[in-house]
């Protein structure tokens, strides 16, 4: 089988749905900027002309970075990136309108556009103007699109400020990019893929365990420990993959520390879902978010 036509298996839904439909990526739409390009995808911004010129944001994946990864599954039937997409409808994810092959053969995503900023761009450079006074309601929103996608009975496996973007000014936030995501089942939960993103990386991962949804858990809460403090848990000088090796060899320094007025129970709410012993770490979304049900604020006086 060619390069293209295993490609063109792996992307089509086994639910039945055309994923690999031919999408004229340059005829039909208008780019206006390049957003991001990443390990295993570009992504650019366009005017979608056989709809009113909306704005969307179009992804186009490797192919041969694709297959990579798809083989590490090879004969467990695993959906592909864009038949999980195509299943996630929540107000705090980000809605995937199509998905097929361009013209090329290339895997295409169609998306909707989020215009407000990254949350990278606000943690890496402390962009307090963008979350002041916001803060509990991104952690809401991030938590509920991550119990959503539990729900669905998948594991993200790449948690991160990268994969938030928030609405503009700040009112809210989506969950994006399923390019690492697998079914939360037992085959595809055995030791040894080693994915996702290290500073945000569990133990269980970087070690090759067995793994399950608590890994989410585990990046979810760095990731609102950045939000909070604009610093990492592990804050360090070593920023490659060699940073995760420190989530349980050395303990995280805790919220309350580095920021002393932080309500204690979003502090410990916060802490026990980074906790490095899966043992002791948050179970669920949903036990994260009855801990801080009655949090009425980020930092108290």
């Amino acid at each position: 089988m060619s390069l293209f036509d295993s490609l063109k298996s792996a992307f089509h839904s086994s639910s039945g749905s055309n994923v690999s439909r031919k999408i004229d990526v340059e005829g039909r739409f208008a780019r206006q900027r390049t957003a991001v390009t990443g390990t295993m995808a570009h992504f650019y911004v366009a005017k979608d002309r056989e709809h009113d010129d909306r704005m969307v944001g179009i992804k186009i994946l490797d192919i041969e970075k694709m297959e990579l990864f798809e083989n590490r599954f090879k004969g467990l039937k695993k959906p592909s990136e864009g038949e999980i997409a195509l299943a996630m409808h929540h107000p705090n994810v980000v809605e995937t309108y199509e998905v097929g092959l361009t013209m090329k053969g290339q895997p295409v995503l169609i998306m909707e556009y989020i215009a407000g900023p990254s949350m990278q761009n606000i943690v890496v450079q402390k962009q307090e103007e963008h979350v002041s006074g916001r803060r509990l309601k991104l952690i809401h929103d991030m938590a509920e699109s991550l119990r959503y996608v539990h729900s669905k009975a998948y594991i993200h496996r790449d948690i991160c400020p990268r994969n938030f973007i928030c609405l503009p000014g700040s009112t809210g936030v989506k969950l994006i990019d399923f390019g690492l995501s697998v079914p939360a089942t037992a085959p595809f939960m055995v030791p040894g893929n080693r994915t996702g993103t290290p500073l945000y990386m569990s133990p269980e991962i970087v070690r090759r365990r067995v793994t399950d949804q608590r890994v989410d858990i585990f990046s979810f809460g760095i990731t609102c420990y950045c939000l909070v403090s604009f610093e990492h848990p592990w804050q360090g000088e070593i920023l490659n993959g060699r940073a995760a090796l420190h989530h349980d060899t050395s303990p995280p320094k805790d919220l309350v520390d580095r920021c002393p007025n932080v309500d204690p129970r979003l502090s410990r709410a916060i802490m026990n879902a980074l906790n490095p012993d899966v043992t002791l770490r948050t179970e669920s979304m949903e036990q994260f978010l009855l801990a801080i049900k009655n949090v009425e604020t980020v930092f108290v006086k």
